[in-house]
């Protein structure tokens, strides 16, 4: 104790000694700019229990392997983990499709990745919105060049066949977990019906994956991308993606180069040795998160998909009963359309989202998010991805916001 307590009282001084040092070799070096006071602090990072959109939570076994010594990215250790990931996305993907690879990014960058590949000038791009992902998928497509197409449903709806059907383009985008609204998207008959008219089949599923059920090779979906951070429970910057031999030729007939170098799929798929040649180098890969992506696609493995789904929508359903009996409304209508990683509930009257959220927050240590795109200031959102979903987080979050609504200010209606 005694040892303990003198390491507190000499810590502030040797930090202090520590500034003065920096501040008097200033004056004898030419920098004019002197070193950040707060980088010559510890990293100060608090607890906190994710409960939002994502990213989720990190388990100590994935924080252990992304702490691990760096390799080289072209080491033989390295291309072996590359390998294991490749497998671990063909299950959670349950794809055989060789073009199977984690891009160096978010799911952001896999979508661009997706579209950057998929699409060239003057191709014909159909992108069913019903969210935010669907907005940025059409922007994305437009700055390609490609002719747009939007398919709209009002936020909370999802798309049928009957919708789509009278629509021939080249590619369909669509999302499967739709994180901005908390919709789930049904995807059987899709596939069939593109592949009818001769259009790609391109789903969105960074807020699903694991989460809720999806077949690639089944319910012939062409390209596929997911993200790290969500139910796989890794921290962001690795997403996994997966194309067809139907979009895999449709690569390799393009007119033109994909617009980046670095989403390039005929260079990453040699890097990821998924061409059959030897592998060349192409960029210095996040090595350390793929470490964190392959133990979270081992436990996924380790769980198994069936029973990570179930797992998943037995405590969405809790939650939204807890919500329901707390008198809130929620914003998907009909259950088979919930999203069962991500529940939105409409913000109740006379409460203002940013104060329920910041009371979680501050007396909680509880993150839940408001709305994004078209549903801000209309929903509440909350996670419940991968080691976070489970009984005791829903009962913890159902009486985090009880406590809100009681303590939170509500304006006179």
């Amino acid at each position: 104790m005694l040892a303990a307590a003198q390491a507190a009282c000499t810590a502030p001084l040797l930090w202090a000694q520590l500034l003065g040092t920096a501040h008097r070799a200033m004056a004898t070096s030419l920098l004019r700019v002197p070193p950040p006071e707060e980088l010559l602090r510890p990293l100060a990072v608090p607890e906190r229990l994710l409960l939002g959109p994502g990213p989720s939570n990190v388990p100590r076994r994935i924080q252990a392997a992304g702490a691990r010594q760096l390799l080289g990215h072209m080491h033989p250790e390295v291309l072996q983990v590359m390998d294991e990931i490749k497998a671990g996305i063909q299950y959670a993907f349950q794809t055989q499709n060789r073009l199977t690879l984690a891009i160096s990014g978010s799911g952001h960058c896999a979508m661009e990745a997706a579209l950057f590949n998929l699409l060239e000038q003057g191709d014909t791009a159909l992108v069913a919105i019903n969210g935010i992902w669907g907005q940025r998928a059409a922007d994305i497509a437009r700055r390609l060049g490609a002719n747009v197409y939007e398919l709209l449903k009002s936020p909370g709806k999802y798309f049928t066949l009957q919708d789509i059907e009278q629509h021939k383009p080249l590619v369909l985008f669509i999302t499967h977990g739709e994180s901005s609204t908390g919709v789930l998207q049904p995807l059987e008959g899709l596939g069939e019906l593109c592949h009818r008219h001769g259009c790609l089949l391109l789903v969105d599923a960074v807020a699903s994956l694991g989460g809720a059920p999806i077949f690639m090779d089944q319910q012939e979906i062409d390209v596929l991308y997911s993200g790290s951070q969500k139910v796989l429970n890794a921290p962001p910057g690795s997403a996994p993606i997966s194309f067809s031999e139907r979009a895999r030729e449709k690569l390799l007939r393009r007119k033109t180069k994909p617009p980046s170098f670095y989403l390039d799929m005929g260079w990453l798929a040699n890097y990821w040795g998924c061409d059959g040649e030897p592998r060349r180098y192409h960029h210095t890969a996040p090595i350390n998160s793929f470490f964190s992506l392959r133990e979270g696609l081992a436990m996924l493995a380790e769980l198994g998909l069936e029973n990570s789904w179930k797992r998943h929508q037995a405590n969405c359903a809790q939650l939204c009963q807890g919500l329901l009996d707390m008198g809130l409304e929620l914003f998907v209508e009909e259950e088979k359309a919930r999203l069962p990683t991500i529940t939105t509930v409409r913000v109740p009257e006379g409460y203002n989202w940013k104060d329920i959220t910041a009371f979680l927050m501050d007396n909680h240590g509880m993150e839940i998010a408001g709305g994004l795109g078209p549903t801000v200031g209309k929903v509440l959102r909350i996670g419940l991805m991968g080691c976070n979903s489970s009984s005791a987080n829903v009962e913890r979050v159902l009486r985090a916001l009880q406590d809100a609504l009681k303590r939170c200010q509500r304006s006179r209606l």
